[in-house]
């Protein structure tokens, strides 16, 4: 990101000579010979830092940091004077002033100030970026993301929500099927009705029929009273079978029987009873090859496959990634009571760089066992799993397609970064730029 920087003092010497400072800092620079022709360049909105004379005739430099600070808040405003005093600093700094220096400048320690100045500027734009996206994303109840892979699943369940068909979400485990599930059925003309869960691989195939159908009273030993099956509590609803390749074949029957017909009786009943369900199937295997190897009923999977969802692995939208992990922070640093404001940009460029094979779960896990162990602000690279934070990868680099160079650039040099475990010297090395221009590009606390 290439930040603009506002130069305003009324002696043109200086004015050219802070702008030729900048210049050579890589900064964009603007300047102005009075308050009035800054004030005006500032309302533009393409401002990102202002560098004040504080004695100007017209507008001084206290009413240009009063505006700056009350009109634009979160654009920080350095004020500069060749009168300096204890008070005036005083003033400056309490009326909100990043920082304070006086004539003649050390251009170092401007520039060091400049430079702390627009990381806080960044991360300000950043935390707001943030929240519009997360505003964005979570229009899908809890399903975070705004790469193109998970862009399909969102346009898929919209387009699915208000009909009646049958789906099934597919993809690999921990991938959050269920949370699919949860927004079909939210967005449905069934979203103030039941909307029943059934984990079908935690239920032994005894105790699956008479979940799913329920059972009469003396049907089986145990069977102390009568009780309603799950598609019975579902009627008028939704019914979630999550892993549903893992019934065997003669609930497979039943569960055929009801999507025809919409009728079944309970387990030792004789009663038939008529549901209207809306049925969402889950699954981690491939259900077209259960049923050639016989395992699963061809009739039934294509009742359930009406409409297919097949959800990307995290591996696969590594660009949701930095908005996850995000939202998980924050979540586990409440429940934790902790104040950890976010993922410092070492610990950020290896979990990027990891595949995780157990997806979001994994990934999730993974921020709120760091979370525990964060004892700063920030997670650190130290702070997660070593198997994480160890991991090396084939060496390659994987940049997503339809991203804009700036951040492909990012993505190259944080990756290289965590190849060569947090040395700025080294990476800015293989990337043949200077230390100092990789330092601007990524604005990190990383260490050698």
């Amino acid at each position: 990101m290439k930040f603009t920087i506002l130069v305003i003092d009324d002696e043109e010497n200086i004015r050219n000579g802070l702008a030729s400072n900048f210049e050579m800092e890589d900064y964009t620079v603007r300047t102005a010979s009075n308050g009035r022709q800054g004030l005006e360049l500032v309302s533009k909105g393409d401002i990102d830092l202002v560098v004040t004379d504080l004695r100007m005739d017209g507008i001084s430099g206290e009413e240009v940091l009063r505006r700056v600070t009350t009109e634009t808040p979160g654009i920080p405003v350095i004020v500069l004077t060749g009168h300096g005093s204890i008070d005036a600093a005083v003033d400056a700094m309490k009326n909100g002033a990043y920082d304070f220096l006086t004539k003649p400048l050390n251009l170092d320690q401007l520039n060091a100030i400049v430079k702390r100045a627009l990381e806080t500027r960044e991360l300000s734009l950043k935390h707001k970026m943030l929240l519009s996206e997360l505003d964005t994303v979570h229009s899908f109840g809890k399903m975070i993301g705004k790469s193109a892979e998970i862009q399909k699943v969102f346009n898929l369940v919209e387009k699915v929500a208000p009909s009646k068909a049958s789906v099934l979400i597919t993809g690999e485990s921990g991938v959050g099927k269920e949370l699919v599930a949860d927004a079909i059925h939210s967005l449905s003309p069934r979203k103030n009705n039941s909307f029943i869960k059934v984990h079908c691989a935690a239920l032994s195939e005894s105790l699956l029929e008479s979940e799913l159908f329920g059972h009469e009273k003396g049907a089986y030993t145990g069977a102390d009273s009568m009780k309603k099956g799950r598609f019975e509590l579902a009627h008028g609803g939704t019914i979630f079978l999550d892993e549903i390749g893992e019934i065997n074949q003669s609930t497979q029957i039943k569960l055929l029987r009801v999507l025809q017909e919409k009728k079944f009786e309970r387990v030792g009943g004789e009663e038939t009873l008529e549901v209207d369900v809306r049925v969402v199937a889950a699954t981690n295997r491939n259900l077209a090859e259960e049923v050639k190897a016989g395992r699963f009923r061809e009739d039934l999977y294509y009742r359930l496959n009406v409409v297919s969802i097949p959800v990307p692995a995290l591996r696969e939208r590594k660009d949701d990634i930095p908005l996850l992990v995000d939202a998980f922070v924050k979540k586990f640093s409440e429940e934790n009571g902790k104040s950890i404001t976010g993922v410092d940009n070492r610990a950020r460029s290896a979990l990027y760089k990891y595949n995780w094979p157990g997806n979001i779960r994994q990934l999730q896990n993974c921020i709120e066992s760091a979370c525990v162990m964060c004892s700063g602000t920030k997670v650190t690279l130290e702070d997660l799993p070593p198997s994480i934070s160890e991991y090396q990868g084939e060496g390659s680099i994987s940049v997503p397609f339809g991203i804009t160079l700036e951040e492909a650039e990012k993505i190259i040099i944080q990756q290289n970064l965590a190849a060569n475990k947090g040395n700025k010297s080294r990476t800015a090395e293989i990337l043949g730029i200077e230390r100092k221009t990789l330092n601007r590009k990524l604005g990190s606390t990383a260490e050698d």
